[in-house]
């Protein structure tokens, strides 16, 4: 089975402050099959990071419909929190999140059976890095 990688990245300036998210989609060689980059006014560091993951999602449900039932995915982001509250290993503590979390669960749970999430370093991210100073920048 192959697997599709997406790499997420959130960031707001100020903390809060202007955010933005990116989104970078490859398969498992690399190649790049889809970039999102979005402005998503004020927010936190930690929203903005929900929000690349859920936009993630949302692209490759866009991009592969029933299929993804079938497929391996794997998302990678630089938030080791993220990560660990999306897999239910920490509590959320921000009540503004849980709407989120929440739509990223069902999501998982309706399209992506074989998703795993996995915390990398801000240097293995640099793609969705750039997106997200690309969309503050635009």
């Amino acid at each position: 089975m192959n697997k599709i990688i997406a790499y997420t990245d959130g960031g707001a300036r100020g903390n809060p402050g202007p955010a933005g998210i990116g989104v970078y989609i490859t398969d498992e060689s690399g190649k790049v099959l889809k970039e999102v980059k979005e402005a998503i006014g004020n927010s936190t560091n930690n929203f903005a990071e929900y929000n690349a993951v859920l936009v993630a999602l949302q692209t490759l449900k866009q991009l592969y419909g029933k299929k993804s039932k079938e497929m391996s995915f794997e998302i990678r982001l630089d938030s080791e929190l993220v990560k660990k509250q999306l897999n239910a290993e920490y509590q959320i503590k921000e009540p503004g999140l849980v709407p989120m979390f929440i739509e990223i669960h069902n999501l998982r749970v309706a399209n992506f059976p074989n998703l795993i999430l996995t915390h990398v370093p801000r240097e293995k991210n640099k793609e969705a890095d750039r997106l997200v100073n690309e969309a503050l920048d635009a």
